[in-house]
């Protein structure tokens, strides 16, 4: 059974998306922003050919080898994101605030793996909803009114971005999604 908070829920899933959405190129470079222990991509990388180098982040030191240990949204800030053909988002929760700042830098054909859970109450990240035009007096009255459909308000997100495609395996309330800028 997989719990709410599961490092790797539905791993096979996970990996599947990533490998049938890896670029054409070789090598891959990746920045893996919620990289654990590194599970996800080091059995990616024994499933292909292709060479793939990965610049792991984590807030925990779960990992044995080289990774940035600390808070993803300082490296993200600092980070040239077009030197990677892949953005991997594999979070607990909601990665607004990681996902608009990807979303900004982006570069075109740039890949990006998001992991969108809404918790057990499903709130939205508020700068989420107020990006999409729900003003903060109206969602601090009620948050769980705006967290409804909270799939479909991040889908709003992405078309702020211009991302008029997505795919997804979507398990109730988890969303694992593959989108190209």
């Amino acid at each position: 059974m997989n719990n709410p908070q599961t490092d790797n829920s539905y791993f096979e899933a996970k990996k599947k998306l990533r490998l049938d959405h890896l670029p054409e190129k070789d090598p891959i470079t990746v920045l893996d922003c919620y990289s654990g222990a590194g599970r996800i991509w080091n059995e990616i990388a024994k499933s292909t050919k292709k060479k793939i180098r990965i610049l792991p982040i984590d807030k925990e030191k779960k990992r044995k080898d080289s990774f940035l240990q600390g808070d993803n949204l300082k490296f993200l800030a600092s980070i040239d994101l077009s030197i990677f053909d892949i953005v991997d988002l594999d979070a607990y929760g909601v990665p607004f605030r990681q996902l608009d700042m990807v979303l900004s830098r982006a570069v075109s054909g740039q890949i990006i793996f998001i992991t969108f859970i809404q918790s057990m109450f499903g709130i939205i990240p508020l700068q989420m909803l107020k990006k999409i035009g729900y003003p903060e007096s109206m969602v601090k009255k009620c948050p769980s009114l705006f967290s409804k459909n909270g799939f479909e308000k991040f889908k709003q997100f992405l078309c702020l971005y211009g991302i008029r495609k997505i795919t997804h395996f979507s398990p109730g309330r988890k969303h694992y999604i593959f989108i190209s800028k």
